[in-house]
C-alpha cells in the first residue's frame, strides 16, 4: 500500500495567519492519523515578492504550532529546471504559444471588449485572455520580439486530453467540501480558465504548472488546501493528464474569514501568527480559533 503523503506549501511573501494555520494543522493531523508523511514546500518562485525573513518566520511559526516536517524542505527556486522541462513537454505537443501584450495592453483590450458586453472572467475573476497571439505566424512572432508570457492553448489541450481519455471527462476525487458540501467525484472544467499563463517574462513558471509538477515530484497523495483553490483543481488535473503525472486525492477545506466575511489574506494584512504569539496566544488557542464555526461562506 502507498504511504499517504500530505504537504503544506506556503509562499514566503508575508507572515502566516490563521488561515495558513488551519491548512498546515489539517495536513499534519491527517498525515499523523493515517500513518503518513508530512512534507513542506516553500513556493518562492516570485523573487520580487519573496523574502528570507518570511521564510524563516514560516519555520518558526510551524514549529511553535507543534508541527514537524521532513527534511530537506523543497524550495521551488531550486527547481526551475523541472518547470522548464514541463514547459518543453507541452511545447513539443504544440500546446504552448507566446503572447506579447503587456499587462497594461491586456487591461486596455479587456476594457474594449467590456464595452460590447461583459468579457468573460476565470473562476478567480481575472479576465480571460483577449488577445490574438495564438493566430500569429512564426514570422509575425519573430517580429513581435520577446514574449511577455507563454500561454496554454486551452482548446488544443482539452482536445488532446480527451483523446487520451477516449472522450471520458477529466475528474478528481474530492473528500473535502466539494462544490456543494458533499464528498464526491468532481468533473473538471479547465475551459473556464481560458488560455492561462504558464510562465512570464519575470516569473519562469506559474503557480499552476509548478504545483502540478512538484506534487508529483514529492509523491503527494492527498492535496489538502482551502476552498478558494477548488476551481483551480480543474486546471491542475488537465496539466497532470497532459504531463502524465499521478493524480492525488483532493480535500478542500473551509476558509477562515474576518469580521466582514472576507477570507484572511496576506494582501489585506491579516493578523499574523507571530503577532498572536507575541500577544500571549498559545498553540492551543490557535487550534480553538480555527475550529470556531464562522457563519456563512467568505466573500472575495
Amino acid at each position: 500500500m502507498t504511504t499517504p503523503i500530505f504537504r503544506f506549501a506556503p509562499s514566503p511573501n508575508g507572515y502566516l495567519h490563521l488561515g495558513h494555520a488551519l491548512s498546515a494543522m489539517l495536513n499534519f493531523d491527517m498525515a499523523l492519523r493515517r500513518g503518513g508523511r508530512f512534507v513542506l514546500r516553500i513556493e518562492d518562485i516570485d523573487a520580487a515578492r519573496c523574502r528570507p525573513e518570511y521564510e524563516a518566520a514560516i519555520y518558526e511559526d510551524l514549529a511553535w504550532l507543534g508541527l514537524r516536517w521532513e527534511e530537506p524542505v523543497l524550495r521551488q527556486s531550486a527547481r526551475l529546471h523541472a518547470y522548464g522541462a514541463a514547459l518543453g513537454q507541452l511545447d513539443a505537443m504544440g500546446l504552448i504559444y507566446p503572447s506579447f501584450e503587456s499587462r497594461a495592453e491586456i487591461a486596455r483590450l479587456v476594457a474594449e471588449r467590456d464595452r460590447a458586453g461583459p468579457w468573460p472572467r476565470d473562476p478567480d475573476g481575472v479576465p480571460l485572455y483577449p488577445g490574438c497571439a495564438k493566430n500569429l505566424s512564426a514570422a509575425e512572432r519573430r517580429e513581435a520580439g520577446d514574449p511577455f508570457a507563454l500561454r496554454l492553448d486551452m482548446a488544443a489541450a482539452i482536445a488532446l486530453a480527451g483523446q487520451r481519455g477516449c472522450g471520458t471527462p477529466l475528474r478528481w476525487a474530492e473528500i473535502g467540501a466539494g462544490s456543494s458540501g458533499d464528498t464526491q467525484t468532481v468533473v473538471a472544467d479547465p475551459a473556464a480558465w481560458g488560455d492561462v499563463i504558464l510562465a512570464r517574462r519575470d516569473v519562469p513558471s506559474s503557480y499552476h504548472l509548478s504545483v502540478a509538477v512538484d506534487d508529483a515530484h514529492q509523491g503527494v497523495t492527498h492535496v489538502v488546501r482551502g476552498h478558494d483553490m477548488f476551481h483551480a483543481t480543474s486546471l491542475h488535473r488537465l496539466l497532470q493528464e497532459l504531463l502524465r503525472l499521478p493524480q492525488p486525492v483532493y480535500h478542500h477545506h473551509r476558509l477562515i474569514c474576518d469580521a466582514e466575511g472576507r477570507k484572511l489574506s496576506k494582501s489585506t494584512r491579516a493578523t499574523g501568527l507571530r503577532e498572536l504569539r507575541a500577544a500571549g496566544a498559545t498553540p492551543a488557542d490557535i487550534r480553538r480559533a480555527v475550529a470556531f464555526p464562522y457563519p456563512g461562506p467568505c466573500t472575495d
